[in-house]
């Protein structure tokens, strides 16, 4: 049993090295997020969210005015005001504090599910690109760079495939 793992393991680096030598085991290499944002819809997907995103800020702003508005009409009158006017006020000036800090936490959580939403099908899209590419070039499995996980890829089994995907993306 050992010997025949012994032969079987062999014959695998056997293989290995004999396809490298061979140039038969290649491989692409690319960016992914620079890939991502040549996808033609990439420019009018960020301008949605960046649009979206200067609502959120917007409405985030009235609100904080707002609140500011009713808290320095508080310390202003606080010393005149009865105390069960003043309790009133404390509780509606908390209850308005509250809000806006839930509705800062749901305008991050709306952006995010957008901009995923919004970018699933360029994803779609770049991936069929790539695996297209990669099909065409005879490529055994295309290596995403980002990151500097890849410190480097030998140029004569990897086959940087950036122009190629973004020319097939057009």
């Amino acid at each position: 049993m050992k010997r025949l793992a012994s032969v079987v393991i062999a014959l695998c680096v056997f293989l290995g090295l004999s396809a490298q030598e061979n140039n038969t085991f290649r491989f692409g290499y690319l960016s992914y997020e620079q890939a991502l944002k040549s996808v033609p819809q990439y420019a009018i997907m960020e301008k949605q969210l960046a649009d979206l995103e200067a609502q959120y800020q917007a409405e985030t702003k009235r609100v904080e005015d707002e609140f500011n508005r009713k808290y320095e009409e508080f310390l202003e009158g606080q010393r005149e005001f009865p105390k069960t006017i003043l309790q009133k006020r404390q509780v509606e000036l908390q209850e308005l504090m509250e809000k806006n800090i839930a509705f800062k936490e749901e305008s991050r959580q709306q952006l995010a599910s957008a901009e995923e939403e919004a970018l699933a099908p360029l994803k779609a899209h770049l991936s069929e690109a790539i695996a297209k590419v990669a099909k065409e070039h005879g490529l055994a499995f295309v290596v995403n760079t980002d990151s500097n996980a890849y410190p480097f890829i030998d140029p004569t089994i990897g086959e940087d495939i950036n122009t190629l995907v973004q020319n097939a993306l057009k």
